[in-house]
């Protein structure tokens, strides 16, 4: 055999490895991005699942807070339908607001706050919001990898061709709560 049909054949099983690679490492980060994202929903509805309880523990209390139940419960009905990453985050993003004013509804009954089923569902939704961070983090983590990897030489080549021609979304917080998170923390004593 001459040496330009080996070298023709060295190139063509390169090239071929390099596709089988490229292939390979975006089907296994979209993946690791779907089970990520399974993760989220999961403890998501774990803490959609916390909230009637925590709602009916308040609503014994203070009965005439009417409006702060119904928006409530709105937006944990509206967070349990969205769908995609971006709705999802919208409407968790509006959940979380609502949520905070059910906890300020709270604060306001010592009796309240001091019942030992009221401490335990708050104890089991900090526990839950803390899996939530955990599994956004590593959600973002797998979408920046996969992000990256398709933008990156030589995968950019291949990437389109395969399918995958389009960044995945990121879990993000919305501009208010940005906002707020960039804002320091006023500290009074």
């Amino acid at each position: 055999m001459p040496i330009v049909i080996i070298v023709i054949i060295v190139v063509v099983a390169f090239l071929a490895i390099l596709f089988f690679s490229a292939y390979n490492g975006l089907v296994r980060l979209n993946q690791q991005a779907d089970e990520a994202w399974s993760d989220i929903t999961v403890q998501l509805k774990r803490r959609y699942d916390l909230i009637p309880n925590l709602v009916n523990a308040v609503k014994g209390y203070a009965a005439h807070e009417k409006s702060v139940f119904e928006e409530v419960t709105a937006a944990r009905t509206k967070a349990l339908s969205a769908s995609g990453v971006a709705e999802t985050a919208k409407a968790e993003n509006q959940f979380q607001s609502t949520l905070k004013s059910l906890f300020a509804v709270a604060e306001n009954y010592p009796d309240l706050k001091a019942t030992q089923n009221f401490q335990e569902l708050q104890n089991e939704l900090v526990d839950t919001e803390d899996k939530i961070q955990a599994s956004r983090r590593f959600y973002n983590g797998v979408v920046r990898d996969f992000n990256t990897k398709r933008l990156t030489f030589p995968t950019r080549i291949f990437a389109a061709r395969a399918g995958y021609n389009k960044d995945k979304e990121y879990f993000e917080l919305d501009e208010g709560e940005e906002a707020k998170v960039e804002q320091p923390v006023e500290v009074k004593f």
